[in-house]
């Protein structure tokens, strides 16, 4: 099967819709745009007319290229025979059903239709259609033009040969797709509830402030911090997808939505969108106080334990530091002080001596501690800004990567997705620093398995149960 010169019809003329016509018809294809409210797919063509003309006042499109573009895209009043169609309507089983049923007895038996729902179980859509083999799901990232990921989904009945085809569709279209099975969440949607629960628990549990928990993420790497992230979506919209993940995973207590962002919800403290989340806007996050300046640190004896990047980091910093690469745990030993990589035990349950910090995934940045020990002068010597916590397991940027990397072995473990899938899918979709098997690579799996476990015994329940595919 071959889509690449496929007559296309779009229907809905929203956000989505209109992106996704713009992509095909930049890529060359006929496309039909309708939608059942009078004037919308006009409007919607007209918007992106001045959005084009825009691009080429900037220079970045030219004049011709944006009239064929423009040529090429056909607003309809009345749905219109295709040899694919993308849906991009509603969110609502019941409505997208009725939708295929028209299209049904509309268009020839070779015809695809594709759906670019985000959260419906494809399997689900596709019952009581006459040839659920030819339904797809063609999951688009908004804004379409821009983001690069396409998630293709296969339900129970898709037929591999018509995944395969919008697969190779959306490749032409210069969109990195991933192949995914009909599963709640799909991949993105279902690997990224860590970033979001692991932080609510951490405010839940009073670890630490919202702009201190998002400074640290934000050192390794992410573009946002949860908590801020939660108050750009919206608390209520998120908590939607929690609540919808977590019962369609026969509540899974690994998907259980907080108690934190219930009071959000209630309170009607929505984020941006309502003026005040987590943060009040439009300030936002309040700046972190400066450290003070601290003297250089000094000990009579050092020693670097352990081996990797972490350690070599240690021992450039120390050079003169003794060496004891076969210990079993990464850090630095300074007279009576071990400073210790966090192995999700608490400073408290090693010794009274020690402090632990979290995972430093790129030099310098906040970096959570805890303990009873002055740890922050040898932070500081290293380039962290040291951010004091409450003493819990795998602190803040540990713990995170941990459940993110967990998820992401669950969805291999399932068939969800592959390996490559699933970085490709957090890089392009939600703009992660890495892809979780990435993280993997550059941490250890024993260390990460070791982790969790201790998650998993200090809270006593599902949530950190530990996938078969990563032990």
């Amino acid at each position: 099967m071959n889509l690449d010169s496929a007559r296309l019809l779009v229907v809905g003329a929203g956000l989505m819709g209109a992106g996704i016509a713009q992509v095909a018809a930049q890529a060359g294809h006929e496309v039909a745009l309708f939608d059942t409210r009078d004037g919308a797919a006009e409007a919607a063509k007209a918007k992106l007319a001045a959005t084009l003309d825009g691009l080429v006042a900037k220079g970045k499109l030219t004049a011709e290229a944006v009239a064929a573009t423009l040529a090429r895209i056909s607003p309809v009043a009345t749905l219109q025979p295709a040899d694919l169609v993308i849906e991009a309507i509603v969110e609502n089983l019941d409505v997208k059903r009725a939708l295929f049923a028209e299209l049904e007895a509309l268009l020839p038996d070779e015809a695809v239709i594709a759906t670019n729902t985000s959260s419906i179980s494809v399997t689900a859509l596709a019952r009581g259609m006459q040839r659920p083999e030819r339904l797809v799901g063609m999951h688009f990232f908004n804004p379409v033009p821009l983001m690069k990921l396409v998630e293709v989904v296969s339900g129970l009945g898709t037929a591999p040969e018509v995944a395969q085809a919008v697969f190779d569709l959306a490749a032409r279209w210069g969109k990195t797709p991933v192949h995914a099975r009909s599963t709640p969440g799909f991949i993105v949607n279902r690997i990224a509830r860590p970033y979001y629960a692991e932080a609510l628990l951490l405010l839940q549990d009073r670890v630490a402030k919202p702009e201190v928990i998002d400074a640290c993420l934000r050192a390794a790497g992410f573009r946002m911090g949860p908590c801020e992230l939660m108050d750009l979506i919206g608390h209520d919209t998120n908590f939607a997808v929690t609540n919808s993940v977590f019962a369609a995973n026969f509540f899974d207590r690994r998907f259980t939505p907080s108690l934190v962002q219930q009071e959000l919800v209630d309170a009607g403290f929505l984020g941006r969108k309502s003026g005040r989340g987590f943060y009040r806007y439009p300030e936002g996050a309040p700046a972190l106080a400066a450290p003070l300046p601290l003297d250089p640190p000094r000990a009579l004896r050092l020693v670097v334990h352990g081996r990797g990047a972490l350690a070599e980091r240690l021992h450039a910093q120390w050079p003169e530091a003794e060496r004891q690469v076969d210990s079993d745990w990464i850090g630095l030993h300074a007279d009576g002080l071990d400073l210790r990589l966090t192995d999700g035990r608490c400073a408290r349950d090693i010794n009274a001596h020690t402090a632990v910090f979290d995972l430093p995934l790129r030099p310098g940045g906040d970096l959570a501690y805890a303990g009873p020990v002055a740890a922050e002068p040898w932070l500081a010597a290293l380039g962290y800004t040291p951010r004091e916590v409450l003493d819990v397991p795998g602190l803040v940027v540990a713990r995170t990567i941990a459940m993110l990397i967990n998820e992401a072995a669950d969805a291999v473990q399932q068939g969800v997705c592959d390996e490559a899938g699933a970085n490709a899918a957090m890089k392009l979709g939600v703009n992660y620093p890495a892809g979780p098997f990435e993280w993997l690579a550059r941490w250890d799996r024993r260390a990460v398995v070791a982790l969790l476990d201790r998650l998993d015994q200090h809270h006593r329940g599902e949530r950190y149960r530990v996938s078969p595919y990563l032990r």
